[in-house]
């Protein structure tokens, strides 16, 4: 192929280096306003009173809105959430009322003088208390709430989604076991980071138009969310999303649009800008759930896993309009990437009174993947296993089965990607040790695999333009969030085409003038879009072979597309170039064909099945999977607890790499990533409130933390997907936190089953265990 599986340049990569590239914090509209927040002190809390006379009387203040005002609720999933709090407030730092003003600093200095009587009431910090029968309800009318029904939230409970998986005759594997094991772990709230902090302006003009810009990843699904929630029509309603500095799931749903709106609607008009500062991105956006997972396995002799019985906890938060499908998407996933006949999973999300759990990269498998990991090397030492060998034989292959029961497909490439980091890392040859005896370094590895979450009904659409110069435009709503879809989608349209990738330009993220994407979300975009364009580029060639077959005078079913120009296969001398067809065909005559040539394409995924549900299983409930490996070489100084990443390897089965370069520096982002959640990264509350909301307390990878990566690339190709490829986005993380944590226990031959790997924890295990 001409441009699939070419390391291309960024499309978008001067715009971003130098600066040219505008986001929405960018943008100042004429006479624009500005949003100043009035946020709840208390986790948990009954709203009395709220007295807005100071703040109205404030100069410069326009317009203050409070929950009473727009009290509907709204969610993706489950309509759980209200912008503001109505009645009562769920998490410390909910939006309670918000002003317009002429500045930021009159914004929030009115918003201060919002005067707000409460009733404390009991909150709930603790997953496994608020799923408790006798706790107290942070949602007491949730069987009345409007759910999507593939969900199953439990009346009368703190339960917002139950998943169930039941494969095969778990209690009678474990009389046939010949060892059980049980472990349990936890997995912290972790927040996004993005470099780009979340920001939006709303303008509701006479005509009773609402306009959004926001950063967010998913257009489409905001318009859907805001439509219901402010019952504005889709017609009257346009979100663009001009560019996305970062998102890993934070800008997946909707957040601070719902503040400003209400905002815009009471002025008419006038545009109101908000943009959350560094502490509003911690407290205000969505977090990674927290995760305590507990895993009871029945292992035959050889090693084989006959049964797994696990449970999961999701800590959801105060809303979980959006963390529903995590537990989900954890369920039908239960034992990873192994093969297992016989399972019994429950998958719960729970509310408590802590900030919004919703999507981060992973989908909840980096979570369910710590314990499934560190499980399988516990296995292994226990059995006296080699745990590559113990791997090797639960592996899923090709015509084996998932969780769910589903066939696994021949593109299968986990045993591969196992092998070829094994051999990277040189896992069975121990480590050197540093000559400072209080340092200690070991290798470890760990197994991945994810697949894109989504309805049977998730569509992508594109449009294809031809310019009069044979140039195009590539029309799509797939958000290019730093991962390089702008990239890959044009490159795939410059295959279908076999026009040069620089001659087409993408435009992105506006529902007014770009077709629909269900969301860019799932790993999804280069399979899901990606097939979207080729059939869009499928149209584009029948319109140009119509035309050519008349000019040629040759069959139209013996043309082809070829380096810009509409070749005849039996005799490459005649052909037409496709800018000479743009505009249709004219005849000596006069008479003529006339275009533009304009191509459409939409997908939906063939054959997703739902679950059953009371069993969770489903003979195809995603459309892949994809798999991975990791290695990783760690030195732990046992003075200090410090934890240096050295050596990182991974490979994962993309099917075809559209540019094997951004798929590289997807895993190396990913690796990042996946260090900080293991090592660094936890959001640490204390009744609700956090205590690290800034980047001072809360720490992320920097330079001096990166390891020397070497990144591996699997190519089995997907069946049905553009040229062969599969997603890989997010499952490029989920190794990562456990193979640093099983490279510790082989370092120390201490067990850690709590996130993350700080340096006090490490040394408080150290002395425990008299190390």
């Amino acid at each position: 192929m001409k441009y699939v599986g070419q390391n291309v340049e960024r499309v978008d990569g001067i715009k971003k280096v130098t600066g040219d590239l505008k986001y929405v914090d960018d943008m100042k509209l004429p006479r624009m306003l500005y949003a100043g927040v009035k946020r709840s002190p208390h986790a948990h809390a009954k709203i009395l009173k709220i007295d807005t006379t100071l703040a109205e009387q404030h100069p410069g203040v326009k317009a203050v809105v409070t929950g009473k005002d727009f009290p509907k609720k709204a969610g993706l999933y489950l309509t759980d959430k209200t912008f503001f709090a109505v009645d009562k407030t769920r998490f410390t730092g909910e939006a309670v009322a918000a002003v317009a003003a002429e500045t930021e600093e009159i914004a929030k200095e009115a918003a201060e003088l919002i005067e707000v009587e409460y009733e404390v009431l009991p909150s709930l910090h603790d997953a496994k208390e608020a799923i408790k029968e006798d706790a107290p309800l942070i949602h007491p009318e949730l069987g009345d709430y409007r759910v999507v029904p593939i969900f199953k939230p439990v009346p009368g409970t703190n339960i917002s989604e139950h998943f169930k998986l039941r494969k095969g005759n778990v209690e009678d594997a474990f009389k046939k076991a010949h060892r059980i094991f049980e472990k349990e772990f936890y997995v912290p709230h972790i927040q996004h980071t993005p470099i780009e902090n979340h920001v939006a302006i709303a303008q509701y003009d006479r005509e009773k138009n609402l306009t959004v810009w926001a950063s967010c990843q998913s257009p489409y699904a905001v318009r859907a969310a805001l439509s219901d929630a402010f019952e504005v029509p889709f017609h009257k309603l346009r979100v663009i999303s001009p560019a996305v500095g970062g998102g890993f799931g934070a800008k997946a749903g909707t957040t601070l649009e719902g503040i400003i709106i209400p905002l815009a609607m009471k002025l008419g008009n006038r545009p109101i800008k908000l943009t959350y500062n560094r502490e509003d991105e911690f407290v205000s956006s969505y977090v990674r759930q927290a995760l305590h997972s507990k895993f009871k396995t029945a292992v035959d002799k050889n090693g084989k896993i006959l049964a797994v019985e696990n449970e999961f906890i999701w800590d959801g938060g105060a809303f979980t309009e959006y963390g529903v499908n995590i537990a989900k998407s954890a369920g039908f996933a239960a034992v990873g990437p192994y093969d297992v006949e016989n399972i019994h999973c429950d998958s719960y999300a729970v509310y408590t009174n802590n900030p919004v759990g919703g999507p981060y990269r992973g989908f909840g498998m980096a979570e369910i993947h710590f314990g499934i990991e560190q499980n399988m090397d516990h296995i292994a030492r226990e059995m006296e296993m080699d745990p590559i060998e113990l791997r090797r034989i639960n592996a899923q292959k090709p015509g084996g089965t998932t969780a769910t029961g589903a066939k696994v497909d021949a593109a299968c490439g986990l045993e591969e990607s196992l092998e070829a980091v094994v051999k990277e890392i040189d896992y069975h040859t121990p480590s050197e040790q540093p000559a400072d005896p209080n340092k200690v370094r070991a290798k470890g590895i760990a197994c991945g695999m994810k697949a894109p979450s989504m309805p049977n009904n998730a569509g992508s659409s594109a449009v294809v333009r031809i310019n009069e110069d044979g140039s195009a435009f590539l029309s799509v709503s797939a958000q290019d969030l730093g991962q390089g879809s702008d990239t890959a989608l044009s490159q795939i349209a410059a295959e279908g085409l076999q026009i040069p990738v620089e001659k087409i330009t993408i435009k992105t993220g506006d529902t007014d003038h770009t077709p629909y994407e269900w969301q860019t979300v799932a790993s999804r975009i280069t399979y899901s879009t990606g097939n979207a364009i080729i059939k869009a580029c499928e149209d584009v060639k029948r319109q140009l072979a119509n035309l050519a077959s008349r000019k040629l005078e040759v069959p139209e079913e013996e043309l082809i597309l070829d380096d810009e120009h509409v070749v005849w296969e039996k005799d490459a001398s005649k052909k037409v170039p496709v800018r000479d067809l743009a505009l249709g065909l004219q005849f000596e005559d006069g008479s003529g064909i006339h275009g533009p040539i304009i191509g459409r394409g939409s997908f939906v995924p063939e054959g997703v099945v739902n679950f059953d549900p009371e069993t969770g299983l489903s003979e195809k409930p995603v459309v892949f999977w994809t798999y991975g490996a990791y290695g990783v070489e760690i030195e732990v100084d046992k003075q200090t607890g410090n934890i240096q990443v050295l050596k990182a390897t991974t490979c994962f089965d993309v099917g075809k790499a559209i540019n094997p370069e951004l798929v590289k520096a997807q895993c190396e982002g990913a690796v990042v990533q996946g260090l900080g959640s293991a090592i660094f990264e936890e959001i640490i509350m204390k009744d609700g409130k956090f205590q690290n909301s800034n980047f001072a307390d809360y720490k992320i990878p920097t330079s001096g933390d990166m390891p020397e990566m070497t990144i591996h690339i699997a190519e089995n190709p997907q069946y049905d997907g553009p040229y062969g490829a599969r997603g890989m986005a997010e499952p490029a993380m989920i190794p990562a936190a456990p193979s640093i944590v099983n490279a510790f226990y082989n370092a120390t031959g201490i067990a850690m089953n709590k996130l993350p790997l700080t340096p006090e924890r490490v040394v408080n295990a150290l002395k425990e265990h008299n190390k």
